[in-house]
């Protein structure tokens, strides 16, 4: 049974050495991904992380991996037995780096194609409720304000204040309910790990509470941790 949820973003600017200038910045966001993490491993060291990448390819158990695609030659495992480097997609490579810093033993990701209809988000995530400690990777919108990457749209503000809100109350209606035409216009990298998490979480008592929620770089970033009441 899921004991524990932490809901994090995934931008490589989380990796000190990619965030170059801008580590400062990013510090508060950092930490408060450590400290999700950290209560994660409280609740289980063997994690199931859900993310989204185009095509939704399988991830190897115990695989090993680098953010060296990214600028900077960084190496991460999915768990503490060794082996040898593979191609890792972004999701992974995140969880990896989180699990060697919150002391957890493995991570099994599990990826949804970020086009996955609300639905079928929902039927995934019905199928996964046998893991005590999920990790959930996603962005809010890439369009807020003129530094964002997508080029700025005045309905970002509004969705990442309605993400932020159902994850400060556990609202799994809420996530079941976004719009993935709303959120592919407003470059939402989020909605079908959210929306797995809607599958999942249902029917569940949860004390919920929101560690950071703030678009520093354009894109919205949300962390929460959400626990059996």
């Amino acid at each position: 049974m899921i004991r524990r949820v932490a809901v994090l973003p995934q931008p490589p600017l989380l990796i000190p050495e990619l965030a170059a200038g801008a580590a400062d910045e990013c510090a508060e966001l950092r930490e408060a991904c450590l400290r999700a993490a950290q209560r994660l491993t409280s609740a289980s060291v063997d994690w199931l992380v859900i993310g989204a990448v185009p095509g939704a390819p399988e991830v190897p158990e115990h695989a090993s991996g680098s953010f060296r695609g990214f600028g900077v030659d960084i190496g991460v495992s999915l768990s503490r037995v060794t082996a040898p480097e593979t191609e890792l997609p972004l999701p992974a490579l995140v969880a990896g780096w989180l699990r060697e810093r919150a002391g957890a033993s493995s991570v099994r990701v599990r990826l949804v194609d970020p086009a996955t209809p609300s639905g079928q988000c929902e039927q995934l995530g019905d199928e996964l409720r046998e893991a005590a400690a999920v990790l959930v990777l996603g962005d809010g919108s890439s369009r807020h304000g003129s530094r964002s990457p997508g080029g700025e749209d005045e309905r970002a503000e509004g969705f990442d204040t309605g993400i932020r809100d159902a994850l400060a109350k556990a609202d799994v209606g809420a996530l079941a309910a976004l719009d993935p035409v709303l959120a592919t216009e407003l470059g939402v990298g989020g909605r079908a790990p959210w929306q797995v998490l809607a599958g999942f979480a249902t029917d569940e008592d949860w004390a919920a509470e929101v560690l950071y929620s703030a678009a520093p770089f354009g894109v919205g970033y949300h962390v929460a941790v959400w626990e059996h009441a």
